[in-house]
């Protein structure tokens, strides 16, 4: 009897290491564009993923045919969803306060608000389905709609402004004062430039004129 569990658990974990092989690369993407992080520093991603991915393993043995891709989405869904509300209240006060836009990183993801990016990733990214989404969300199928919309509307006109902003240039590294190049006037001698080293040399056994007293 003990043989039979420990088989059948060696063999749910083989199962459950091949879904994580297959499955958390477009897990985490999902994750990362939900929280708007960089692909490169997404640590709220990655907690947000590694929780689904646990509470999967833990049901895994009763999942009974079902997709364990969905289940693991639906988990990552609500656990962004219950901390949308404390991230709707700071992206208005970032907003309000003009702070947003400001940013020199901020993203087009970040111009909308967490519903709305919740819901256009799961209906244009995601692929699921209108009433699916609105059911999942518990919002009614025409606020989906607007929604969705309105954040399309809105991430194409910030990824638009980000294109044609101005990029600041660096500002440029001034010369010490003094130092002039191989074509300047006699000042600090340039090495490489052995006439500069000639003149410097030939300036400096010049003789000088002594005031009269």
């Amino acid at each position: 009897m003990r043989e039979r569990e420990a088989a059948r658990r060696r063999c749910d974990e083989a199962e459950f290491a091949a879904f994580v092989a297959g499955a958390a690369g477009r897990l985490l993407h999902t994750a990362t564009l939900l929280t708007a992080e960089p692909a490169a520093a997404n640590p709220r991603a990655q907690r947000l993923l590694a929780a689904a991915l646990a509470t999967t393993y833990a049901q895994w043995a009763g999942l009974r045919g079902e997709d364990p891709y969905d289940r693991t989405r639906q988990d990552l869904v609500a656990r962004f969803a219950r901390s949308a509300w404390r991230d709707w209240h700071l992206w208005q006060l970032l907003r309000r306060l003009h702070l947003l836009h400001r940013r020199p990183d901020v993203t087009p993801l970040e111009t909308v608000t967490p519903r709305e990016r919740l819901i256009m990733v799961l209906r244009l990214y995601e692929g699921v389905a209108e009433e699916q989404t609105a059911a999942q969300l518990g919002l009614a199928l025409p606020r989906v709609r607007a929604l969705c919309s309105r954040a399309v509307s809105q991430v194409h006109e910030a990824h638009l402004d980000a294109r044609t902003k101005p990029r600041r240039r660096p500002p440029e590294a001034q010369e010490p004062h003094g130092a002039r190049g191989s074509h300047g006037t006699r000042g600090t001698p340039d090495p490489e430039d052995p006439q500069g080293r000639q003149d410097g040399e030939r300036d400096a056994r010049a003789p000088r004129a002594v005031a009269a007293p």
